[in-house]
């Protein structure tokens, strides 16, 4: 796992590979032409044992509206409702954030800073059925004191965190729920002591590909601390066969090692997420 780079707000960390220090040059050269990317619970906003209370680090904001009017674009790509993560984030309205999209749900939910507006398709049809059989797949699970369902609207989340065994939980509810997953045309996503039901083929990775591709950047910065930025991460890595220089950047957690393995830096989790975005946009100015 690689340890998280210390730096100033005003100097940029070196990205451990070439091609994260070749996507951070391109990023500082021609910023006009780059989109950031940002996951948001454990990488704008520290995780929190309810995820109701997640809040984005204070200086996120100011962070963000001093780096975002001189990029193609920032995305928060997120597995919330896209107006959960507005209201947690407290985007709407904010100065400098005109150009700020969130894409919700995996990218199945967007909102667009610029009209105040969520667009999404209807929910899948399963959902309803893995909500009916839920209980009865909990009880038969064990007696596991703490852990509690959250309703996403497009998906449906079991949380372990608060189990009094959260790791014993987490393996005990894998295997049920990926088998209740499925009977309705679902699949299971693990996450970080978390368990998310949702539609196939709607993912990080896919929602990414679609806004770099919109947007027509050749860069692309990516952060993520979790199982579920994994399809981002590759889609980064596709992205530069492709020619668009990428950088991949983890919010470090000692949760989740297959991130670190694989970005080309790491900073201190949401605080050294915020000094990241401030470094850059010292360096733009």
């Amino acid at each position: 796992m690689g340890s998280p780079e210390t730096y100033s707000a005003e100097s940029l960390p070196t990205p451990r590979t070439a091609a994260g220090r070749d996507a951070l040059e391109a990023l500082v050269a021609r910023p006009g032409r780059a989109v950031v990317g940002l996951d948001f619970d454990g990488t704008l906003a520290p995780i929190v044992e309810d995820p109701e209370k997640a809040r984005a680090h204070p200086d996120a904001l100011p962070a963000l509206a001093a780096l975002a009017p001189r990029l193609a674009g920032v995305a928060i790509v997120t597995g919330r409702p896209a107006e959960v993560a507005v209201r947690n984030g407290a985007f709407a309205g904010a100065p400098g954030l005109e150009h700020l999209t969130v894409l919700g749900h995996y990218g199945a939910e967007r909102w667009d800073a610029r009209t105040g507006e969520v667009t999404a398709p209807a929910p899948h049809p399963g959902l309803a059925g893995v909500r009916a059989e839920l209980p009865a797949v909990l009880e038969r699970a064990g007696d596991w004191d703490g852990v509690w369902v959250e309703e996403k609207g497009r998906a449906v989340a079991v949380h372990t965190r608060r189990a009094t065994d959260p790791d014993g939980a987490f393996r005990a509810l894998l295997g049920p729920l990926r088998d209740l997953a499925g009977r309705h045309g679902l699949v299971l996503e693990p996450g970080r002591l978390v368990l998310e039901v949702r539609p196939a083929g709607v993912d990080k990775g896919v929602a990414l590909t679609e806004y770099v591709r919109a947007t027509g950047a050749g860069t692309v910065l990516y952060a993520g601390d979790d199982l579920g930025d994994l399809p981002a991460f590759a889609a980064v890595e596709r992205l530069r066969a492709e020619g668009v220089a990428g950088l991949l950047v983890c919010s470090g957690s000692a949760e989740v090692t297959e991130l670190a393995d694989r970005a080309d830096l790491v900073v201190d989790g949401p605080e050294g997420v915020v000094r990241l975005l401030r470094a850059l946009a010292s360096q733009l100015d």
